[in-house]
């Protein structure tokens, strides 16, 4: 070989790689092969590639791709078709692509993982410092009005999936974190039948939240759940088990917490302080007796509502609360955030000063939406 051609073929193959340019022609000569079986001319190539280069250009690099060995022209009135060089080039292109998909596929996994880990940590402070918050409420609303006060935890309307997390706890046992809209947070712990490795379980938690968040129970069909377990494979079982405990954790209506505070209060007011009534309704303060009934009773034609702040006034017999029926009761229904809705309380005599009590609710209710949007 002549010292020009060496020099020439130095320029075309540096370090045994070829210039993209040639390496989008020779992949694009393959292909076309590949697909069509019938030798590959430099028009064809021109159609075919986003180079945009003419047809002698691309004809000059094929004759540069021919003379390095990558392809070959079968006979003189044929286009180019790719030798076992060329093949060895494209495939280990090939796998190198995919060597890199797979790396970034895990990284994205990873990320995921990560993201589900502080989300998880996030919601949890967030869930605490809402509780304490409301029972903030509550002692703040009683000192301010001299009134017994109650406030609930927000509940949910339509209980929607935000996320699943599956960690190991032992071999048979996984702890589900399930995490609902309005980031609201349950624990569950699964007994599972069969041992799974950490690679399924990762696989078992990117299934999960890619088919399930942003969903109802009632969206969580037969159709979806027959899907699922087929995508599982041999853990269809394991997904089963864990579906099942979803849709209990999700359905569960029973989680409503009740903070009061003042009950001492109304031993400020004669007509209450009557022993017999005063030990009824500290009992149902403390105890929480009945207070539920404050919450769900929503339609009840005699009470009077302010239907732009959820505010309700229920006087002597139409309080839903036995103990309670010698008392007024002031409730305001406060949203958070994500359907997150709560009701608050005030309990005092019937001749409560009702301006005060609905105007300090109505700024509890503007504080709340205030402090939450910070936390």
């Amino acid at each position: 070989m002549s010292a020009n051609k060496m020099k020439g073929e130095d320029a075309m193959e540096t370090d045994g790689r070829l210039d993209d340019r040639k390496v989008k022609i020779l992949k694009a000569v393959i292909q076309n092969y590949l697909d069509t079986g019938e030798p590959v001319g430099s028009r064809t190539i021109s159609k075919l590639t986003d180079l945009q280069l003419s047809s002698a250009t691309i004809r000059n690099e094929m004759a540069d791709l021919e003379e390095l060995g990558y392809i070959v022209q079968p006979h003189t009135s044929a286009g180019r078709i790719p030798t076992d060089k060329g093949y060895r080039l494209y495939v280990d292109d090939l796998m190198a692509q995919k060597e890199e998909e797979i790396s970034l596929r895990e990284q994205q996994v990873g990320d995921k993982e990560k993201e589900l880990d502080s989300m998880k940590d996030a919601l949890s402070e967030k869930v605490d410092r809402v509780e304490e918050l409301l029972q903030n409420v509550a002692k703040v609303l009683a000192n301010n009005t001299n009134y017994a006060t109650m406030i609930t935890t927000p509940k949910v309307t339509g209980n929607k999936l935000r996320f699943v997390q599956l960690s190991q706890l032992e071999s048979n046992k996984l702890l589900a974190v399930i995490v609902m809209e309005g980031n609201l947070i349950r624990n569950k712990v699964i007994t599972i039948s069969e041992d799974i490795s950490p690679e399924n379980l990762l696989k078992l938690n990117l299934l999960l939240n890619t088919t399930l968040t942003g969903l109802t129970l009632q969206e969580m069909h037969l159709g979806l759940i027959s899907k699922m377990e087929s995508q599982a494979g041999e853990h269809m079982g394991i997904v089963k088990e864990v579906l099942d405990a979803i849709v209990e954790t999700i359905s569960k209506a029973d989680d409503l917490k009740i903070y009061t505070s003042g009950a001492t209060n109304i031993f400020k007011y004669p007509e209450l302080s009557d022993s017999g009534k005063a030990s009824e309704l500290i009992y149902a303060l403390e105890e929480k007796q009945g207070l539920s009934g404050l919450v769900n009773d929503k339609d009840d034609s005699d009470k009077t509502e302010d239907d732009n702040h959820g505010i309700q006034v229920y006087i002597g017999n139409e309080t839903p609360v036995e103990s309670m029926k010698d008392c007024s009761v002031v409730t305001a229904t406060y949203e958070l955030q994500d359907g997150m809705k709560g009701t608050i309380g005030i309990i005092g005599p019937k001749r409560m000063d009702y301006e005060k009590v609905v105007d300090t609710l109505k700024e509890m209710q503007t504080h709340l939406d205030d402090v939450f949007k910070k936390t």
